[in-house]
């Protein structure tokens, strides 16, 4: 049973709140104001309730989808395996404060691998359409297509020609 965000907090939860406010990034604050967006965690429950066709309804209770989402944003914006996001979030309270999971038992790496097969990059392609979305509408950006800006700064140069690899020729290396 996955629910979309934990309805109640414990009393650790606040104890460490109050304790890291002041310790946190600034990207973490931003991070925090875009991902209250419902879209944006709606779609990462919808990918996590097609693992199992009774995920609604049955089984123990899962991670919430807003603890997924962050744990995974976590791991992509420090570019860290699984295993290492596990050792750092269960080490650090700015990072369980972040992800949510508070004082509640850190999930394995493991688990987390499987919810980023989950995920998927359709999930993560509405999340990317819905986050440009939202910039667009606050008039952080124009929400250009990004091929079309690179095509107008990149040049290939005459430096780099093409040609055929040694096993494609058959005359050795």
């Amino acid at each position: 049973m996955i629910k979309m965000r934990r309805a109640q907090f414990s009393f650790g939860d606040g104890l460490i709140a109050e304790e890291v406010s002041d310790l946190r990034e600034s990207w973490m604050t931003h991070a925090d104001q875009v991902l209250a967006d419902e879209q944006i965690v709606a779609a990462v429950y919808e990918a996590l309730m097609k693992r199992h066709p009774k995920s609604r309804s049955r089984g123990r209770p899962g991670a919430p989808a807003e603890v997924v989402l962050r744990l995974l944003i976590l791991k992509h914006i420090r570019n860290w395996s699984y295993g290492v996001l596990e050792r750092e979030v269960r080490a650090n309270l700015v990072y369980r404060d972040f992800t949510r999971v508070g004082a509640a038992k850190m999930p394995d790496a493991k688990t987390m691998g499987r919810w980023g097969v989950a995920v998927g990059p359709d999930v993560v392609k509405q999340i990317h359409e819905r986050l440009v979305r939202l910039a667009r509408d606050k008039g952080a950006t124009e929400g250009r297509r990004m091929h079309a800006w690179i095509r107008r700064w990149w040049r290939p140069t005459s430096t780099i020609r093409p040609t055929r690899a040694c096993w494609e020729t058959g005359l050795g290396c």
